[in-house]
This record gives structure tokens, sequence and C-alpha cells, in this order.
């Protein structure tokens, strides 16, 4: 088993019920949300979720909310979405947010969509590294994994982390921004098309489950994992169980999801695959 840093304590739930904490290595003292990051990272927050925002975002772009609004169909408030996107960021025209001709490289082209591509072809990439360090910046979850263990900061890996995201971002065109506006994207189309929900069922499919950083054990098939700041999960039982020796059933709330398959034509269909922002969760070993 991979133990949690002697740090993590337990409080009360509203419940009653003591859970473990979010340890201090695994988050930020600040972020750029509603919440911090003990809160929105813990226990509590998976049984209990509240709605989480991005500073700025909802009033930055209310007239996009009230345009889909009055659109019913889901494939076209996709469509609208997707060219709002490549107006607001002149994502076809990098001239015009401010580089040069000789600044208009595949750099400069670089956008939300290019990320999710690299994110979901191999999640340590330099995309990915872009995906963690916007979960590190905005909702103050450190990350946990990239190409090895980052326990450490300042360390050989977690160096390598920060260089991989400052290339990712080097020389485009407000990336970070574009994610905020896809995160917000994807709440506002979760509460449309599940408004009665809190939460949903996904399946992770891991190999060597003992090494990942568990908290609790009841050894009746149910956990507290420590997860990295972003994860791959699947509405698909049997397509997340081809991914791994063991099969995780998490109960996802809606506000950690960041993105996931449905939300824009051709984006993360192969594995019907859901894009979770990380901290602890409570998971049951699920049969294959």
């Amino acid at each position: 088993m991979s133990d949690i840093p002697a740090d993590v304590c337990r409080a009360p739930d509203k419940t009653g019920e003591h859970c473990p904490t979010l340890p201090r290595l695994a988050r930020l003292p600040i972020n750029r949300c509603n919440l911090p990051a003990v809160i929105l990272g813990g226990l509590t927050f998976q049984r209990h979720p509240t709605r989480l925002q991005i500073d700025g975002i909802a009033d930055l772009h209310k007239p996009l909310w009230a345009l889909l609004d009055d659109i019913p169909e889901t494939p076209e408030r996709a469509e609208r979405f997707a060219g709002y996107m490549q107006k607001h960021f002149r994502l076809q025209q990098p001239e015009d947010a401010g580089l040069s001709a000789g600044q208009t490289s595949a750099r400069a082209k670089a956008s939300y969509l290019r990320v999710l591509r690299g994110w979901a072809f191999d999640a340590e990439s330099r995309e990915a590294a872009v995906l963690k360090g916007w979960v590190e910046s905005r909702f103050g979850l450190c990350p946990r994994h990239h190409g090895g263990p980052l326990r450490e900061p300042g360390s050989r890996a977690w160096q390598r982390y920060v260089e991989m995201r400052a290339q990712g971002l080097r020389g485009t065109n407000a990336l970070e921004s574009q994610l905020d506006l896809l995160y917000a994207y994807s709440q506002y189309e979760l509460a449309r098309q599940f408004p009665q929900r809190t939460h949903l069922r996904l399946y992770r499919g891991v190999n060597r489950l003992s090494e990942h950083e568990t908290v609790d054990d009841n050894h009746q098939g149910d956990k507290v994992l420590l997860l990295n700041n972003i994860n791959s999960f699947s509405r698909s039982r049997e397509r997340a169980g081809e991914f791994g020796d063991d099969l995780l059933a998490v109960d996802v709330p809606l506000p950690k999801l960041a993105f996931f398959s449905q939300l824009l034509p051709g984006m993360l269909r192969g594995e019907d695959e859901y894009v979770v922002i990380g901290g602890l969760y409570r998971v049951r070993r699920a049969r294959f």
C-alpha cells in the first residue's frame, strides 16, 4: 500500500462521520474558484457536492449562456459553443491576438482541442501537463503523478512536469482561459442533460492498485484513494475494464467532471471518456 503523509487528519462531515482530509502536500492554499482545495478535494464534497465556479468566467461570457439557453438541441448548442470559442479566442487568426506573423507557428495555434487530443493520446504528454497545471491553478489540487510520482516539489520529477507544462503553454493564445470556458460549458451541459442528478457512476481500470495512494481501506471492497488531480474514467464498465486488472467504481459529483465524451462532436469518443478532477474519493472494487 502507498501510504498518505501523516498530516492527513480526520474531520467530521455533515453526517458526523469522521473523514480523512486532503493532505497539505496535495493542495495549494489559494486557487481561482469559489471553494478552497481542502473542501472541494475532500470526501465530504464527494458526498455533498455544490457548484464550482472558476472566478469571473460566468460573468465574462454572459452572451454565450444567453445564446445557449434558447437552443433546445444538444448538437446545435455544441456547434454554437465551438463557434464562440473560435471567434472569442481568434483560434484561426492568432495574429489578431497580438502575435506577429513570425510568431504564428503551430504553437500559436494550439487550442483546447489540441490539449484534449494530447490528453486522450497520452496522460503523461506535454498537453497532459498543461491540463494538470490548469487544475492546479484553478482548483488548487496538486498533481500526484506525471511520468513518475510527484511527491516532493522541487524533485527531478516535479521539475520535469513544470518544464513540460511551461513548454505546453509557451506561445499559445490564452490556452488556460480556453480550458476555463470549456469547463464552464461542460457544467452548463451537465445541468441541462442531467437536471435531477448530483453524481454519475463511473468506472476506471487500474493496474497495481496497491501502489495507488490509499488513505483508508475497510478490506471489504471500499477504499479511500487520493487520485491524481485529473483522471480518465468511463461510463462504460466494459470499456473501463479493458485498461487494468482491477475495476474501480466511483460516484463522481457532477461539478468535478471537467469534460466528457458527449460534450463536443468527436471529443474523447474512443473510451466513452469522462475527465474527472481529483482529490480524495471513496471507491469500490467492482466485478468485471
